[in-house]
């Protein structure tokens, strides 16, 4: 009967230390969401910046589009007058 009473007493032992170290688990896992939530944080901010970012692309290409045409139809004018200038004169 002596060893079932140490091997209970030990059992209960054991349960308090698993208990603890779950506990520390806890806490560990506690402290790894708040990293968490500062990772969150940045990537909406990188988020943000990104369609800033784009904004300012779109905004460039369109103007990269309006000088093309431009260019394009100043070069045509061009063309034309000198075609025309060699024509007439």
């Amino acid at each position: 009967m002596t060893r079932e009473a140490w091997t209970d007493g030990r059992m209960d032992e054991f349960k308090e230390a698993v208990n603890l170290r779950f506990d520390q688990v806890n806490r560990r896992f506690d402290e790894v969401d708040k990293r968490f939530e500062q990772v969150d944080k940045r990537f909406e901010q990188v988020d943000k910046r990104l369609d800033r970012i784009e904004g300012d692309i779109r905004e460039l290409r369109q103007t990269v589009e309006r000088m093309n045409t431009r260019m394009t139809t100043g070069f045509i004018a061009l063309a034309g007058l000198i075609v025309s200038g060699q024509v007439f004169f």
